[in-house]
């Protein structure tokens, strides 16, 4: 390595002595690799951590951060387990469901939505307000999701042979067309699309009747956990600090990414802004963001145990939390 060498030149010319007070002030102040893997594309989902990088706050934390961007073929526990990204934000079923059935060593370490932002939308000139309004209806759920809805509708006394549920590709047209009655999608955003294609949409969220869990759950290995610790609390401290000065005014910091993380998306500034704003009510918490409370973790235990995963609080790590 360049600093090894340098470092024995140095001890040649300087002397042992002088030689370890130096190496160990560069050590000292050389800022820790840290590699973090999104769930999606650049939006406002991850608007918080982009603050926190423009802002300096990880590089305050001595970390030195980088950014994975998702996509719709991106699995973020694949890029952990490779050992691409130290830590990933990702759906707590499918982490767990990796735990019980592939014994997979990962460990929920904190989550960005207290509440999942994903919900039944339709449009204002036919509403759907609750699950009971679905029963004979036309419902589109991306088959990723079924099981969710499976739940939500039982939990409301609902049998899902009572509502027609169809594949959806996330594309909202064929709502607004009136082929569909609703669609299961990120209430936070969605809503926005329609409207710029002329119609308005109603939501309700899922959480709010019965699949209570979270969402962007924080995944590390156990090995990681491990092994960077100080760098994963460094990491909770500076988002959680980025997502606070982001959400103060959810339509300041959308604009000034336009021409940086936000550009080539083929989204709007006003689409960011909305959902921005829209997620704000579903990241916050009286505990602090990125929070793990014994309620949610019990919420969500029970949500995945109605969708036949069984998920046990050894699978959560609130330990970190208390250090930030």
């Amino acid at each position: 390595m360049q600093m090894t060498l340098n470092r024995r030149r140095f001890l040649a010319l300087s002397g042992a002595a002088a030689a370890v007070a130096t190496f160990g002030a560069r050590s000292a102040s050389a800022a820790s690799p840290l590699n973090f893997q999104a769930s999606w594309i650049n939006d406002a989902e991850f608007t918080g951590y982009f603050t926190a990088i423009d802002d300096g706050y990880y590089k305050d934390e001595g970390l030195d951060l980088t950014y994975l961007s998702g996509g719709p073929d991106l699995i973020p526990e694949s890029s952990i387990i490779a050992g691409k990204a130290d830590l990933a934000l990702t759906t707590p079923d499918t982490t767990i469901k990796a735990i019980v059935d592939q014994g997979a060593k990962f460990k929920i370490i904190g989550a960005q939505y207290q509440k999942n932002p994903h919900g039944i939308i339709s449009l204002a000139k036919n509403p759907i307000h609750s699950p009971k309004e679905l029963v004979g209806k036309t419902l589109a759920v991306p088959p990723v999701n079924v099981i969710s809805v499976e739940v939500m509708l039982r939990a409301n006394g609902i049998e899902p042979s009572q509502v027609n549920i169809v594949p959806y590709a996330y594309d909202p047209t064929p709502l607004i067309k009136g082929e569909i009655d609703a669609s299961l999608d990120f209430t936070t955003n969605v809503p926005f699309t329609i409207k710029q294609q002329g119609a308005e949409a109603v939501s309700f969220l899922l959480y709010d009747f019965g699949y209570t869990i979270f969402n962007d759950a924080i995944v590390v290995t156990d090995d990681t956990l491990a092994a960077k610790r100080k760098e994963l609390v460094a990491w909770l401290k500076a988002s959680r600090k980025g997502w606070e000065e982001n959400l103060r005014d959810p339509s300041v910091y959308p604009p000034k990414f336009a021409d940086t993380w936000f550009k080539g998306t083929g989204r709007s500034i006003e689409n960011e802004v909305y959902f921005n704003t829209a997620q704000k009510p579903l990241i916050e918490s009286p505990k602090g963001i990125l929070s793990l409370t014994e309620d949610s973790i019990a919420k969500t235990i029970d949500a995945l145990s109605k969708a036949g995963i069984k998920a046990r609080r050894d699978m959560f790590d609130t330990t970190l939390l208390e250090e930030v």
